[in-house]
């Protein structure tokens, strides 16, 4: 969200289009591991979207797949 907007959180907006953080929305994933209740941060706009979760999905198979290619990537277990 910082990457998107060019300011932390609780500081003066400093992005031209002047979009901001607007709270979270709730949202409850379904896979095989059950129900997963998650926050998603959103902006005045509605441009910021998650890369592993696109907007409007609820089912979320392969969860186990997706851990693992990123691990496989290089990215560290507190990245993930």
């Amino acid at each position: 969200m910082t990457e998107l907007l060019g300011h932390e959180k609780h500081e003066p907006v400093a992005n031209p289009g002047g979009s901001t953080r607007n709270g979270l929305s709730r949202k409850t994933l379904k896979g095989e591991f059950g129900e997963l209740a998650i926050e998603i941060p959103r902006d005045r706009h509605g441009s910021f979207e998650l890369k592993l979760i696109p907007k409007h999905q609820t089912r979320w198979s392969g969860f186990d797949d997706k851990i693992l290619s990123l691990y496989a990537r290089g990215m560290t277990v507190r990245e993930i």
